[in-house]
């Protein structure tokens, strides 16, 4: 069989830390993609030092890659009706790779991804169809939160009324992703990812033993406001909110049992394991 190169942007994120443990356990080919030598050698990886913003470091990056696994920042606070940066940075990546005989390309997106929408929701749409036009094979995953949001110790408040979110464990996200990019062939589409259960943040907080405080979306406002971010990024977070607690990320799906063979971790599990600080592999 083929010997695959795979690039891995992220490698020291979320996600990403636990993908590049998970395809060195599976003997696969891989560099990370980093911001210092100093970050490369505390990954204990072959890596590359590089940036989105720099193509130069992207194009030797991806030199002799087959594979790419696109992880870049989330939303950051810009002025209303801005671009986020991560359309420019994914969108060149992904130019990059098509220019570098990159064959695949393995996306981290957002749940239901659309057009127009506020912050990443609708950023990662835009790279969605950049990506769908480049002539690469491709997939996306469309994961809805992550379970390692959720920090021990402080309470959990916000406009999120009894909607109930299937959250996701990020190294689920991981082994869905390990599991494409190391197929002898690309399977392509959206993977909408969720955990196994969809659970209020009410019951988040008391599994957590912490205080859970349903904010009015206006006394939710002044508290971001109070946290230092624009007014027109606070009207988008509150679109999100009240997005969550309609119950638009509700829905389970058995995409991680049909990519890895296994079931999701619980929200349960995921605490039992002291996940919700990041910490620890599968």
């Amino acid at each position: 069989m083929e010997t695959l190169m795979i690039l891995v942007t992220g490698a020291t994120g979320t996600i990403g830390g636990h993908l590049v443990r998970q395809l060195a356990e599976a003997g696969a080919a891989f560099r990370a993609l980093v911001r210092s030598e100093a970050k490369g050698a505390a990954l204990g990886h072959p890596f590359a030092v590089g940036d989105f913003d720099d193509a130069e470091s992207l194009r030797a990056a991806l030199a002799g890659a087959d594979r790419l696994f696109l992880c870049g920042g989330g939303a950051v606070p810009v002025a209303h009706g801005e671009p986020q940066p991560m359309i420019r940075q994914e969108k060149a990546a992904i130019d990059a790779a098509r220019a570098a005989g990159v064959r695949y390309v393995v996306k981290v997106s957002v749940w239901r991804p659309t057009p127009g929408a506020p912050l990443s929701v609708g950023a990662h749409a835009e790279i969605e169809r950049h990506l769908a036009a480049s002539g690469l094979a491709w997939a996306t995953l469309q994961p809805t939160g992550f379970m390692q949001n959720f920090a021990p110790g402080g309470a959990i408040e916000g406009a999120y009324g009894t909607g109930r979110v299937a959250y996701v464990d990020a190294a689920d996200i991981a082994a869905c992703a390990a599991a494409l990019l190391t197929a002898a062939e690309p399977r392509e589409g959206a993977f909408p990812l969720t955990g196994p259960e969809a659970l209020t943040h009410a019951e988040i907080a008391a599994r957590l033993g912490v205080p859970f405080r349903d904010l009015p979306p206006e006394a939710a406002a002044a508290a971001l406001r109070a946290r230092g971010l624009p007014a027109g990024f606070v009207t988008d977070l509150l679109t999100l909110y009240a997005g969550m607690a309609a119950g638009e990320m509700a829905e389970v799906t058995p995409t991680v049992r049909d990519l890895t063979g296994r079931a999701p971790r619980s929200f349960d599990d995921f605490l039992a394991f002291g996940r919700h600080a990041g910490r620890g592999g599968r």
